[in-house]
């Protein structure tokens, strides 16, 4: 996969290629006597959202009805969301004596013009894959001219949204990562595809949407065999997207799969597909999976003249009978001047289907023109002549398909931090955020048990270790109890933590707490390190490892609890043949110097 980063700033010659320019809206109403706008599909299913929680006496039968047509908001043209509008009454959400406008669209990319003189027009990007499309030949010529092959942009995106809410759901400037997979359009498998074929996941087929309302769950191999999604390409990207979004922590039983209906779908896509995570929103895309099929490539290379096609060898010539277009190059040569290899270049870049268009037009009317998106040359029936011939076919042209997952930075961060947020069950007050520990920002915190001189080399010397191998980690030297720098970093996301205490001091062994559980293990310090990296990589779990190493024994994790550093809750049988003890304390059992140690003399 290759990686490119494109200028934010896009000349209008190439939206309106791709036909942003013409219909990348969404539709608006306003405010009749206010004029304040509202994107008219959300103000649909928000005013369903209200009528069906104003009236729980509906049947399940009549609410899902009116779900129905929440499900379709976005899929409905102008005269349509009017309708369905006016069938709820709806009026001004923030002034409820007002009346709404009909909907109509509105664009929304960002324009402005483009150098001193201000009389070219340019956008800030929608989207970051028009700019990998128009550095298609760059990309093949890159990657040796092989196919398949993908393209990948992290970048922002520019939208200028008619109500932008919710926090980091909606909002008019947002990272997004895009892939763009090059592929021949007559075969679209994949060939890792077995390796994540049985993978589960749930979707919402277009059928569902519009009947039962009901998820099913399924395999991405028999979803793809039965085609209900519609290529190989296009489930592996889903299977891995669902893969990757479970690793950094989103609950799988709040993913699914959406897929478009027909009525929202673009014209040229083969298949489309959201995924959607629940969110206290509701289901909010974060995702999107599309087979775009050839219209972008289409596009670009009809507006400019210059062929974006990928070329595959074949194992084995074909034969078959081609025309072949021959120009007559003595009349073409004092007709076109200095076009004349303008006009040679595009008879011969013809497709096949081009080619047999314009044989077409030549034999009945004469005439047929050639251009290259500026320009068009007319061409009439004395200057070509067509020739047919059986020829060896080594390789064949085609202009590729593409499959994209686009990803919604910002959508994805923030249902991250949904989904890790959580309460401790015996105190709401003490919030956590059970980061995974691939994505916490800081994987490891280390404390000592009270601020004692005698700890610092102890402490200088795990955090050197740590640092140096790439460990982000927190030195927490604040005042307070120990239970309650756990708690702080609970609410931080830091899923491990090290503790020195006075045992440390007589076997170089510290102990080793995990958030979730509050589970805490003592392990020696010469092996500590390799054990943090299986736990960050997710290759030793701590299950596993709490069998492995003994547990301190603990009560409790309460923070307000005074640590009994002076006034100890309990105190192991003493000895004066060891120089430490064991306090059990309302957090952990912990060592201590033990007063009454006496050194033997000699």
């Amino acid at each position: 996969m290759l990686e490119m980063e494109c200028t934010n700033l896009t000349p209008s010659s190439v939206l309106e290629a791709s036909g942003h320019v013409e219909r990348f809206t969404d539709f608006m109403v306003k405010d009749d006597k206010t004029g304040e706008c509202f994107r008219a599909d959300k103000l649909l299913e928000d005013v369903i959202d209200n009528y069906l929680q104003s009236n729980p006496q509906l049947t399940i039968q009549e609410q899902e009805v009116h779900r129905l047509i929440q499900r379709q908001a976005d899929a409905y043209d102008a005269d349509e969301l009017y309708n369905m509008l006016m069938k709820y009454n709806t009026k001004s959400p923030t002034n409820p004596q007002n009346d709404i406008t009909r909907p109509f669209p509105f664009n929304l990319m960002f324009k402005t013009t483009i150098g001193p003189e201000g009389t070219q027009v340019g956008y800030l990007r929608p989207e970051t894959a028009q700019g990998l499309f128009v550095n298609f030949k760059r990309l093949l010529d890159y990657n040796q001219g092989k196919m398949p092959f993908a393209a990948a942009q992290i970048g922002l995106g520019f939208r200028n949204e008619i109500a932008p809410r919710n926090g980091l759901l909606r909002v008019r400037e947002f990272c997004m990562a895009e892939i763009e997979h090059f592929v021949d359009p007559k075969d679209k498998s994949y060939p890792k595809f077995n390796n994540i074929a049985n993978k589960e996941v749930i979707l919402f087929p277009a059928d569902a949407q519009l009947g039962s309302g009901r998820t099913i769950t399924i395999t991405i191999g028999e979803a793809v065999a039965s085609g209900l999604i519609n290529n190989q390409t296009l489930g592996y990207f889903m299977a891995r997207t669902q893969i990757f979004l479970e690793r950094i922590g989103i609950n799988k039983l709040k993913m699914r799969f959406r897929q478009h209906l027909k009525t929202e779908m673009a014209h040229y896509a083969a298949d489309c597909w959201d995924l959607e995570i629940k969110l206290v929103y509701g289901w909010i895309e974060c995702v999107g999976h599309a087979d775009r099929s050839c219209y972008d490539l289409q596009q670009h290379s009809s507006k400019t003249g210059i062929p974006l096609l990928a070329s595959q060898r074949l194992n084995e010539p074909i034969y078959i009978d081609k025309v072949i277009v021959e120009p007559n190059k003595k009349l073409i040569g004092p007709l076109f001047k200095t076009n004349q290899k303008i006009v040679l270049q595009l008879l011969e870049n013809l497709s096949d289907e081009a080619l047999v268009q314009f044989k077409a037009e030549i034999e009945t009317t004469g005439k047929s023109t050639v251009s290259d998106g500026t320009t068009s040359y007319e061409i009439t029936k004395d200057l070509v002549s067509f020739v047919s011939e059986n020829k060896a076919i080594h390789e064949v042209k085609f202009v590729p398909s593409v499959i994209e997952p686009s990803y919604g930075i910002g959508r994805i961060l923030y249902s991250v931090f949904e989904h890790s947020f959580s309460q401790r069950s015996n105190d709401e007050s003490r919030c956590v955020m059970s980061f995974k520990p691939c994505v916490a920002p800081i994987k490891v915190g280390i404390y000592r048990l009270i601020n004692n001189i005698q700890f610092d080399p102890i402490v200088k010397q795990i955090y050197n270790v740590l640092q140096s191998n790439h460990i982000s980690n927190k030195v927490d030297s604040s005042s307070g109890t120990v239970g309650r720098r756990y708690s702080r970093a609970d609410e931080l996301g830091i899923p491990f933590g090290i503790t020195i205490d006075f045992q440390t001091l007589v076997d170089d062994s510290i102990t080793l707490r995990e958030r979730d559980s509050m589970e805490q293990i003592r392990l020696p310090i010469n092996k500590l390190l390799d054990i943090l990296i299986q736990l960050i990589n997710e290759s030793l779990s701590w299950s596993k490892l709490s069998q492995l190493y003994p547990l301190v024994e603990s009560n409790n994790d309460e923070e307000d609890e005074e640590e009994a550093v002076d006034k100890p809750k309990d105190v192991v049988k003493t000895t004066t043949t060891s120089p430490t003890l064991i306090q059990h304390h309302v957090r952990a059992a912990f060592s201590r110097p033990n007063p009454a140690f006496v050194t033997s003399s000699i």
